[in-house]
């Protein structure tokens, strides 16, 4: 407070303020209450900010999340990130909040005659659940990767896919062929079908890529792929330092694909083709999810990233 600023003056200071920023009183109310004039509260007001007596803060949590999705578009080199605050519950993992931000940026990449390419797991579920609907009778939802034939809940691919598009009002192009094959031969013969090259060849030229990113650690993995990581893959990973897996297919810790013993028996989208695709989606949170993205990132697979406050703090540690 100033110095020339008496008691009296600072208490009829005060009590304006009070009406005003507290009491939502406007300025011809305050004056006739007071017997003031209008213009006379006006500057009383003005006069109560120029001395302190009223401090004006503007802020939202929103401002701290922009930061901070600004500081991962920089740090990784992205077109963009979303950051959705941390779960009330203190749960590990991707929760609503995520899954309806990554639904909003999605839409604002797409539009009634786009083709989206979506990949299987939880968190790509949960988004295609939150998505707001849409009537868009000339989109397209297309499978990236092929059906991990487990039920799942809202994490295989066919399912989503055509969740996809029910929830746009379009079309959909699903694999519903199994993600891993037993024979390199088999999964070759399948590969070379007209419908399932037509459909990767599709997903390859989409508008937008929405994909998880899977962790894979020393001894577990992502339960779309558990059944086939057998003891030996395991070792084969743990020699070759994998530890994500998008798409697909295996990343180590720098973001190289990782030619592992499944590689060549999954049926996928090549990840060296997301490169085509304009916006490429990942979503994921968690303390367990934060290895696994930031080999993603650096392997520049995504171009677009949706996680949760939690997450993105720790993915820019040590940056």
């Amino acid at each position: 407070m100033c110095a020339h600023l008496t008691r009296e003056r600072a208490s009829l200071l005060l009590e304006v303020a009070h009406l005003y920023w507290d009491e939502d009183l406007d300025q011809a109310t305050i004056a006739s209450k007071m017997g003031y004039s209008r213009p006379t509260v006006s500057r009383m007001l003005s006069e109560a900010r120029r001395h302190g007596v009223v401090t004006v803060t503007v802020s939202h949590p929103i401002e701290r999340l922009m930061a901070l999705e600004e500081r991962l578009t920089q740090a990784f080199g992205l077109k963009e990130a979303r950051v959705a605050e941390d779960r009330a519950d203190g749960a590990n993992g991707p929760g609503a909040e995520v899954a309806q931000v990554c639904g909003d940026l999605l839409l604002e990449h797409c539009g009634p005659r786009s083709v989206i390419a979506v990949s299987n797991g939880r968190a790509v579920g949960a988004v295609v659940h939150h998505l707001p609907e849409r009537v868009w009778p000339e989109s397209t939802a297309v499978a990236m990767l092929g059906s991990a034939g487990e039920s799942f809940h809202l994490e295989d691919g066919p399912d989503i896919c055509r969740n996809l598009a029910l929830r746009l009002g379009g079309h959909y192009r699903s694999l519903p062929v199994p993600l891993v094959f037993d024979s390199l031969k088999n999964a070759r013969a399948v590969r070379s079908e007209e419908r399932v090259a037509t459909t990767l060849e599709l997903a390859a030229r989409s508008d937008v890529a929405l994909t998880g990113v899977g962790a894979v650690e020393e001894t577990t993995s992502s339960p779309l792929l558990r059944r086939w990581m057998t003891p030996a893959v395991m070792r084969e990973c743990r020699r070759k330092n994998v530890i994500a897996h998008v798409c697909g297919h295996h990343l180590d810790a720098e973001g190289n694909h990782v030619r592992t013993a499944l590689c060549d028996r999954t049926l996928c989208l090549d990840p060296s083709r997301l490169s085509e695709i304009p916006l490429v989606i990942g979503v994921a949170a968690g303390r367990d999810k934060v290895d696994a993205l930031r080999a993603t990132l650096r392997g520049s697979y995504l171009s677009a990233l949706v996680t949760d406050e939690s997450t993105a703090r720790s993915l820019l540690e040590g940056i």
